[in-house]
């Protein structure tokens, strides 16, 4: 792991190594640029890194400290922003990183700095929130130490182990093959690896005996995974950063974004060495190529001179439950709900063709102007859901209110669900195919928490937080943390009492000047409009209505009907009247074009 400057490598040691520091200035200076890596062995890519490496910087630092992140953009050919996933951000929500949210993206040469300071502890992770692109290598752990940790004295060292999934291709590639009329099912792309800390066949070495706090992150565009060690059985005691009463568990289910601590006494059998697995979901892939392996196995190593051992195949899965996980610190049902609102999503087409993803009917469109600058900009509007635009499924939620979301499936996948700046009490999880929730089940005393809780096929859950950030911490996003469903627009905005915000919030001037470098606005409303924040002319909107009649299998058909005429034209140019002069050429393209815009 490279550290970004001495003396961050300094304070970082300091942090970890006494409880008695008191809160220091962290400081990471990021040169974000394109390197070339090959995790896999397949072949090497082009991959996003910090300071001319991959895999990225480990972000580390202790409750109460501030850190300061200074990012240039050095990739040339994107924009790019971080989002320090799972952090409260209390007072700092212009530090959260989501492009047309809490910033603009930051533009190449550009420079950009996170300001925040660490107010909770436990296991996190950090990557883009900008063009889809973390996938791309742009992500990577970020853990906060406790010195005060309930479980400090209860192991010897810790690790920190990631898990990922790995495509050969590039996101600028792949997404606009997802979100394309030629991909009217909305099939994901399929990963073409599984990684444990971006590389595959790795030996951590541990010493028999000794208990090790593991920290385990899935930093997936996509995958989840299940998780094992063999020959042990793991103690969790951490979820998202929320301390839990410690519960045994043989197996992990790890989605896109959650992250879990556990402890691990390695065995005293020093005749062989443990193989560590991650597998991960084939149920989450439409189709299942038959050349992809889906485990990724390292080793804990207590003898180099023994084999790595073959993992051992198991008959079924049967993870823990982490439903059944109970806070440490024993907060109790929030039961008296001031604001209960229901967001029912599914997949389908919109009238250019592509798969789409939506929450009531409506698929998030990013706005011309952050909704956070949209907020502090329009006054009493701000009050009004209408200034923050049509597709950006806005909510508004008052000052210390208790918040409850159910939320629908109508779609056969499984999804992990992420709220920016809370975590919330998961008080009803379902059972697939269970429809919409009906209210007719009995709540949890004391609810686990987390920010990250997957919904099943076809079933529901149901969520409840408080609206009680500080005054500075306002504009929040839940999403589907699977990236091509993020891509496809399963976002919704939680606004939380903007008039305050307006009194209390000051946005640093280089977080405008990436806005102004770009000429893209930052005051208005959704729509840019300063002079009445109503009017919406303008605005950033999806595509319109799939026509009455017209299915995916009808899309599909037509695209194809389309393409072989297309080259049935060609071939007669090429073998009947020999070759299309520019005329004809121009004329063929026109005639296509008037086709595809009739059929959507």
């Amino acid at each position: 792991m490279m550290i970004p400057s001495f003396h961050v490598s300094i304070a970082a040691c300091l942090c970890t190594i006494s409880s008695f520091v008191q809160a220091a200035t962290v400081t990471y200076d990021f040169n974000i640029t394109w390197v070339t890596a090959n995790p896999d062995g397949a072949f090497d890519r082009p991959t996003i890194g910090i300071n001319g490496q991959w895999p990225i910087p480990r972000i580390s630092a202790n409750v109460g400290d501030q850190v300061i992140v200074n990012v240039l953009n050095q990739l040339g050919n994107e924009t790019t922003s971080l989002h320090f996933h799972g952090l409260y951000m209390n007072g700092t929500t212009h530090m959260d990183g989501p492009v047309g949210v809490s910033q603009c993206a930051i533009p190449p040469g550009a420079t950009f700095t996170y300001d925040f300071k660490i107010t909770q502890p436990g296991t996190y992770w950090y990557h883009s929130h900008a063009n889809g692109q973390y996938p791309d290598g742009l992500r990577g752990p970020l853990i906060i130490h406790d010195p005060d940790s309930p479980f400090k004295d209860d192991y010897d060292e810790e690790l920190v182990l990631t898990l990922s999934d790995w495509y050969h291709d590039s996101m600028a590639t792949l997404i606009p093959a997802f979100i394309s009329v030629t991909n009217p099912t909305g099939t994901e792309p399929i990963p073409d690896a599984a990684l444990m800390n971006d590389t595959q066949n790795l030996s951590i070495l541990v010493e028999p005996g000794k208990t090790y706090m593991v920290r385990i992150v899935n930093m997936a565009a996509f995958a989840s995974q299940y998780f094992w060690i063999e020959g042990h059985t793991m103690r969790v005691v951490e979820v998202d950063g929320i301390y839990t009463e410690p519960a045994e568990a043989s197996m992990l289910y790890i989605t896109a974004a959650q992250r879990y601590s556990f402890l691990i006494t390695i065995s005293n059998d020093t005749t062989s060495n443990f193989a560590i697995i991650g597998s991960m979901d084939p149920e989450m892939f439409d189709k299942m190529p038959a050349s992809l392996n889906t485990n990724v196995t390292s080793w804990l190593v207590t003898d180099k001179t023994k084999a790595l051992p073959v993992p051992v195949p198991v008959d079924e899965f049967d993870p823990f439950d982490d439903f059944s996980l109970v806070p440490q610190d024993g907060e109790e049902l929030y039961d008296d709900v001031d604001y209960s609102f229901t967001l029912k999503f599914h997949m389908g087409n919109l009238g250019d063709g592509a798969n789409y993803a939506f929450f009531n009917n409506v698929t998030y469109v990013k706005p011309k102007v952050p909704t956070l600058y949209t907020a502090l900009s329009t006054g009493d509007a701000a009050s009004s859901l209408d200034v923050y635009g049509s597709n950006t499924n806005a909510f508004i939620l008052q000052k210390d209110d208790i918040v409850e979301l159910v939320l629908n499936s109508a779609d056969t996948g499984k999804h992990p669900f992420h709220l920016h700046g809370h975590a919330f009490q998961a008080v009803v999880r379902s059972d697939e195919d269970a429809g919409s929730y009906a209210g007719n089940v009995s709540l949890p005393k004391v609810p686990m928490r987390r920010d990250t809780f997957m919904v099943r096929p076809g079933g529901n859950i149901v969520l409840r937080f408080k609206a009680d950030n500080p005054d500075n911490s306002r504009i929040w996003l839940f999403h589907c943390h699977i990236e091509w469903h993020v891509d496809s627009g399963l976002i919704a905005t939680l606004i939380e009492a903007p008039m305050e915000l307006q009194q209390s919030l000051t946005i640093p001037a280089d977080h405008f000047k990436v806005c102004m470098d770009q000429g893209l606005p930052y005051t208005g409303n959704a729509a840019a409009n300063t002079a009445d924040p109503f009017d919406l002319t303008g605005e950033n909107v999806a595509p319109a209505p799939l026509p009455a009649g017209f299915t995916p299998r009808g899309i599909v058909a037509l695209v194809f009907s389309c393409l072989s005429g297309v080259l049935g034209i060609a071939a007669i140019a090429l073998y009947g009247v020999g070759e299309l002069g520019a005329k004809e050429v121009a004329a063929s393209r026109r005639a296509v074009a008037e086709i595809t815009e009739v059929a959507t």
